[in-house]
């Protein structure tokens, strides 16, 4: 508890935490010692003046109407985000969040004015997710600007935003987002566990809550999808998914996820049914192109010769005369360049340019085909298999065809297409047995739901899309015959 001396107060605060942005101001009114404190780099001087300016400074004649001070100044503060706090917990809790703290002498308690500073960016486009169609907008790093685009997306009083602080030291807003008659309960509740025992210093990012919720079972395989679109997050909460959204991260995470979201963007939303099809059957290949092809390259040339026709075989080995190293040592050597390549590409200075991408991919890929350390074969194969990879826009998923190709590499170099059969019947066990919230990894494909293995490939028209999916709620109704305005008003104003 707070001590009813302000001076005592004061004092303990700068013992705590004496920094340099940390302002104190004192006035009297009606005889009693009032003081306010912030800190400067996160509180606003202007909202300041404003909140306090007219409640602070009364003549004499207006000052002896008051009866109580700490009252007073609850009433006539013009602050819609005031708060009454009674503990130095939330003194440094308010301070850091940008609020002015109000004291009174002889009160136990103080008051804490919302005077936040602006230090976000704007609204803009999404970078890590870009569209051709649909809207524009992207979630920031503001934590009342992200649940207001989502709320401007969804006018629905089920739309719940359940708020838990997470964090010992940063004490981290995280905000649980479902639509209540909709969303699983049973799922929502298992997620509010699982926040509430998350024991750590601080978050950051939405990425440690992906991090400490995948937890428990070994995986490559991203588990959660992370996205920054709010049109994407409000999508999946009328489907039934659970979002998770963290201050001061400009990512959402979607729950449960499973491994066909990863095939799906929310463009496809937004373009003609035949287009997005097409283009989910083409990530789908994608996939197993980036993971396949060069262990394919490699157990060919090793060990199983004969699946080739001779004179494809033949212009192989032609290519390939000059080359010094085993086939599975050229194509390390050629991952490990495109791997550097990505990786200077990605950390480079915007000033420039393309010069990083040009020398490398141009300049030195030609001069290692010309000096013979690698068939331009190999090129071709390694090539196919980067652009492959890359026609994902979750880092995560990227990361995880780069583990799962280079596992793929070296069970063919050593059991051939033997090898790469047994490991991809590993893969396909592995990643079978995967549970997201209660959730196999693998549905609808395994377990096998019919009603829904369609729209997890197939894009539909939105009038023939009647139903939810049904791994992720018991509503599965989606379109219905206009009976819900009347279920909609009865429980609004009953």
């Amino acid at each position: 508890m707070l001590d009813k001396n302000i001076t005592k107060i004061i004092d303990k605060v700068k013992k705590i935490n004496d920094s340099c942005d940390f302002c104190v101001h004192e006035i009297k009114l009606k005889k009693k010692k009032v003081i306010y404190m912030y800190y400067s780099s996160t509180a606003n001087d202007d909202k300041i003046s404003d909140y306090l300016g007219k409640s602070l400074s009364l003549d004499y004649k207006e000052q002896k109407k008051i009866d109580n001070v700490f009252d007073y100044l609850k009433m006539t503060i013009p602050n819609s985000k005031l708060k009454i706090i009674k503990t130095y917990d939330e003194i440094f809790y308010y301070l850091s969040c940008g609020y002015t703290i109000v004291l009174v002498d002889g009160d136990n308690k103080g008051i804490a004015i919302e005077t936040k500073a602006k230090l976000d960016r704007s609204i803009t486009e999404s970078t890590s997710e870009p569209n051709l169609k649909g809207p524009k907008d992207s979630f920031t790093e503001n934590y009342e600007s992200n649940i207001g685009l989502i709320r401007k997306r969804i006018k629905d009083y089920n739309l719940i935003f359940n708020e838990v602080n997470v964090g010992r030291r940063t004490k981290t807003k995280v905000s649980l987002i479902y639509i209540k008659d909709i969303a699983s309960t049973e799922k929502v509740e298992l997620l509010q566990n699982k926040l509430k025992n998350i024991d750590i210093d601080g978050i950051i990012d939405s990425n440690y809550i992906k991090e400490l919720l995948s937890c428990g079972q070994a995986s490559f395989l991203p588990r959660v999808v992370s996205t920054e679109r709010p049109d994407n997050v409000s999508i999946s909460l009328l489907n039934g998914k659970i979002a998770i959204l963290v201050e001061n991260s400009p990512f959402v995470l979607l729950l449960p996820s499973v491994f066909a979201d990863f095939f799906k963007t929310s463009e496809d939303d937004y373009i003609k049914p035949f287009n997005a099809t097409t283009t989910r059957i083409i990530r789908y290949i994608a996939f197993f192109i980036a993971i396949l092809i060069p262990a394919f390259y490699i157990a060919v040339m090793t060990y199983n010769m004969e699946v080739l026709p001779n004179l494809l075989l033949t212009s192989f080995a032609i290519e390939r005369e000059s080359v010094p190293f085993p086939t599975v040592i050229e194509v390390l050597i050629m991952i490990t360049a495109y791997e550097i390549l990505k990786e200077a590409d990605t950390r480079k200075p915007q000033i420039m340019g393309a010069s990083i991408s040009i020398v490398g991919a141009l300049v030195l890929g030609d001069a290692a085909v010309t000096a013979g350390i690698i068939s331009p074969i190999v090129v071709i194969v390694i090539s196919l298999s980067a652009v492959s990879g890359m026609a994902f826009s979750s880092p995560d998923l990227v990361n995880a065809i780069r583990t799962w190709r280079l596992l793929f590499i070296l069970s063919a170099c050593m059991f051939g297409l033997v090898g790469i059969i047994s490991l991809f019947l590993v893969f396909i066990a592995k990643t079978s047995s995967l549970e997201v919230l209660g959730v196999p990894y693998f549905t609808p494909l395994a377990p096998f739901i019919k009603k829904d293995i369609k729209a997890s490939i197939v894009k539909q028209k939105q009038n023939k899309i009647k139903n939810r999916d049904s791994y992720l709620t018991n509503n599965l109704k989606r379109i219905g015959d206009g009976k819900w305005k009347k279920y909609y008003y009865y429980h609004l104003y009953f």
